[in-house]
């Protein structure tokens, strides 16, 4: 299987590679042809996520330093980061020029009609033409076209000696699904904002449009709120952390008595947001609420719903019994932490968590049973979904639109929530069927902080599970037991990477990489386009790439040979 990665450098005349000579034959001529056509695809176009339609042609385009990128006026943004991107490997600097009415160099013409975000390709040798309706559109063809080049194309310094020729071809693609997206919780270990933003340039390389930021947890509050300093001056740095698996008993625990510190400034966060635009990628932003806020409860003590003292941040993994009083003193503070985070964030979608919000000190507390019976609620589950819909009111009087872990439908669904259905399928199936948004998260295919093997003795410490390239490939978001009006609630999908487990960016790109690749295709391709057995084989090239940008990516397993 590794040999196709190396065959492009032997392309014939006819578009072929010698590796894939033989499979060099009409499509129309059989079945067994079109099998053909499509290992040749694999091997000559490894185009991850595949394609809706890719059209083999005869020749090739070379770019050079005479190369002219000619883009309409919406697109100028989208040429200027493409000559960036491909400049530090090539070493040219090309010149961005209006739109003529010429064909050769690179041209991006802005074509009403087409599907948000999807676009027309075509290379042929006299130069590259790249139709789309929108920005996004614009920007997913280039990258396209970089997939095409040779893999060396991703390096950040000048690459002497190869010739960057592009194979002609004919590409219409579009997005399945407008959520593509992957989740990284900050959390439970910090990470910097260089590797946060590398991460979100390799979502976009992916064709992956949102960045989940899990930024407060029991463990650690990673935002700075300005009206509320004590969140991170108090809130951000834990005295020590859990050495090896989790356990709640105490005589087993041990912990490596050093400080975990770290937050993101304001400053930090509206770069990052930037950074992530010019990429296609929109910022979700995610505040726990009521529950995994003993950070926050630790640096405002009033926030707390039991008397007890509270012991710092926590050092352990699981759930903490620390959760938010629903006081009305405790509701204007978390909206006016969202306020600040809404400034910061101009994401249609504000996060609030909502998941694994133990209430026995709701339950022991008679001041909030006392509450409870005023409020007219029934329990502390009624009392949860109260607290959640005072979110949802602020949240879209704001003009913003409230997203929440799928215990948020426990109690009653609070009006215009997306659901986040992380717990399986089911509380994405109930959410659809009342109408709601849903992104599709289930442990079961999403969880990124799986073992990669059966063999867990041979991969690093991991929470536990089982999720292999192989499973995320096949999942799919719709649920069949929907309507084709309800099926249309479900926005995509995303992958979800908590780091209880993951201490450092190396160890996050090795439990991301590659299966966040086989989820992009997931979310991405018509299902008609999906096909396991030919994505191993444009594999192997798109690990090239991965090695070209550093990226720790887990290597694939060996293929056993059957003798």
């Amino acid at each position: 299987m590794f040999r196709l990665a190396v065959s492009r450098a032997n392309r014939g005349r006819a578009g072929c590679t010698l590796a894939a000579a033989l499979l060099c034959v009409p499509v129309s001529l059989s079945a067994q042809g079109a099998a053909a056509a499509s290992a040749a695809e694999a091997v000559d176009y490894a185009v991850i996520p595949r394609p809706s339609v890719l059209t083999p042609a005869a020749g090739q385009y070379t770019i050079s330093a005479a190369t002219v990128v000619r883009a309409a006026p919406e697109f100028r943004r989208v040429a200027r980061r493409f000559v960036r991107d491909i400049g530090s490997a090539t070493g040219f600097d090309l010149t961005i020029a209006p739109v003529g009415a010429g064909t050769r160099g690179i041209t991006l013409r802005k074509v009403p009609g087409l599907p948000p975000e999807g676009y027309r390709l075509d290379v042929t040798a006299q130069g590259i033409l790249v139709q789309a309706s929108d920005s996004a559109g614009a920007f997913y063809a280039l990258e396209t076209v970089k997939q095409l080049l040779p893999p060396a194309i991703y390096r950040e310094a000048e690459v002497r000696g190869v010739a960057w020729r592009v194979p002609a071809v004919h590409i219409e693609d579009a997005p399945r699904f407008p959520w593509r997206g992957s989740h990284m919780d900050v959390g439970r270990h910090f990470q910097p904002k260089a590797f946060v933003k590398k991460y979100i340039d390799l979502l976009a390389r992916h064709k992956l449009n949102r960045f989940h930021w899990h930024l407060t947890e029991d463990q650690g509050w990673r935002i700075e709120i300005r009206k509320y300093p004590r969140l991170t001056e108090v809130g951000s740095c834990r005295e020590s952390t859990l050495v090896g698996s989790h356990t709640e008993n105490p005589d087993k625990q041990q912990f490596d008595g050093r400080k975990h510190c770290g937050f993101y400034t304001q400053d930090d966060i509206r770069e990052v947001v930037a950074y992530a635009a010019e990429r296609m990628v929109t910022v979700v932003p995610e505040i726990e609420m009521p529950g995994h806020a003993q950070a926050a409860v630790f640096a405002y003590p009033f926030l707390a719903s039991t008397s007890d003292s509270i012991p710092g941040l926590r050092r352990i993994w699981g759930v903490s019994p620390y959760i938010i009083n629903p006081s009305d003193r405790s509701v204007a503070f978390m909206q006016d932490v969202l306020s600040e985070v809404m400034q910061l964030f101009p994401s249609p979608w504000i996060h609030i968590g909502g998941d694994e919000a133990v209430k026995d000190q709701w339950k022991a507390n008679p001041d909030i049973q006392a509450r409870i019976k005023s409020l007219g609620l029934k329990d502390e589950h009624e009392m949860q979904s109260w607290f959640i819909k005072q979110m949802d009111t602020f949240l879209t009087k704001n003009g913003r639109r409230l997203i929440g872990w799928d215990e948020i439908l426990e109690g009653g669904l609070a009006e215009g929530a997306t659901v986040m259905s992380w717990r399986g399928m089911d509380g994405g199936i109930a959410a659809a069927k009342q109408g709601h948004d849903v992104v599709m998260a289930p442990g079961s295919h999403t969880y990124f902080d799986h073992y990669q093997s059966r063999d867990q003795g041979s991969e690093p410490l991991a929470i536990g599970g089982f999720t292999n390239v192989e499973k995320v490939y096949g999942f799919e978001p719709v649920p069949p037991s929907l309507t084709p009006a309800e099926a249309k609630h479900i926005l995509g999908a995303q992958s979800q990477l908590w780091t209880e487990y993951i201490p450092n960016p190396r160890q996050l790109e090795y439990m991301a990489y590659p299966r966040l690749t086989a989820l992009s295709e997931a979310v991405w391709s018509a299902t008609e386009r999906r096909d396991y057995g030919n994505f191993m084989q444009r594999l192997p090239v798109h690990l090239l790439r991965l090695d070209a940008l550093d990226v720790n990516y887990r290597r694939l397993d060996p293929v056993k040979v059957v003798p």
